[in-house]
């Protein structure tokens, strides 16, 4: 039996009080990085195979189900936004189309040749890397799909929660993230949900790092799509260039974003 399917460290959950339950399970969370601590040099290898392909103007796809596809969507649909960069450049599908973000579609996760049709609608090529997401490791959507991204000569990743699964065994840079027993028994998407969540923040975090899409510690490209976000933008000019509210704000107005007024007032200014 997987570990995330083995028996919690804790019973009789329904005689525990509010504070207990949420004691315990802030236990078991709390060894979801220790476990992550262990995986970061198989981290580290999936992140410089993404550059690479990304570098050359390849593509990221995400394929999984459930829990672990919608943690996907989440991260795929967030990149845009953050970094700037085009909506095609990460992808994320989820086994039962986008419906199934919402609501399960039943056994959608057991067809083995669906993510292999799923991707061809994008034309993946060779020039892509795609990761499987699947805390169990032996989803056949997943292991589908990257059997036969591999027959196609396609560079494949995967973040799993157990060891020595189908699904690692058919990636190309696996991350084995150990998590152990859930809280609920085969609850996934609690400590496994959790590191499958932090790994793919680590994975598109540093990629886009290392593409040049953040300027010290800021995200110079992120679109200014709200008054908040405006608000952030006017604050780095601010901090950036020395320069006032009122002067920062024009600024970002006339260039639209953070890293094209940077440019041009330093061009302007002989900086």
């Amino acid at each position: 039996m997987s570990t995330t399917e083995s028996a919690s460290n804790y019973d009789r959950l329904e005689q525990m009080s509010t504070r207990e339950l949420l004691v315990n399970i802030n236990r078991e969370d709390k060894t979801v990085p220790i476990a992550i601590e262990a995986a970061i040099p198989q981290i580290e290898r999936l992140v410089d195979a993404t550059v690479e392909k990304l570098s050359q103007g390849g593509r990221l796809f995400y394929i999984g189900a459930g829990t672990s596809g919608r943690l996907g969507v989440v991260d795929a649909s967030e990149c845009p936004p953050t970094y700037g960069v085009p909506h095609g450049m990460v992808i994320a599908l989820i086994a039962g189309g986008d419906s199934a973000i919402r609501k399960a579609v039943e056994f959608a996760e057991d067809d083995k040749k669906q993510a292999w049709l799923d991707l061809q609608q994008y034309d993946v090529t060779d020039k892509d890397i795609v990761v499987g997401i699947a805390a169990s490791g032996r989803t056949p959507y997943v292991i589908g799909g990257l059997e036969q991204c591999r027959a196609q000569n396609i560079t494949t990743g995967c973040i799993v929660c157990n060891a020595g699964s189908a699904v690692a065994a058919a990636a190309d840079y696996p991350v084995e993230i150990i998590t152990g027993p859930e809280f609920v028994t085969g609850s996934t998407r609690m400590k496994a949900g959790t590191a499958q969540k932090l790994v793919l923040n680590m994975l598109t975090t540093s990629t886009m790092i290392r593409l040049g899409r953040v300027k010290g510690n800021k995200m110079v490209d992120m679109q200014l799509s709200n008054v908040k976000l405006v608000d952030r933008g006017t604050r780095m000019l601010m901090e950036e260039l020395k320069l006032t509210r009122p002067e920062a704000a024009a600024l970002l107005k006339k260039f639209g974003s953070v890293r094209a007024a940077m440019e041009a007032y330093r061009n302007n200014n002989g900086q």
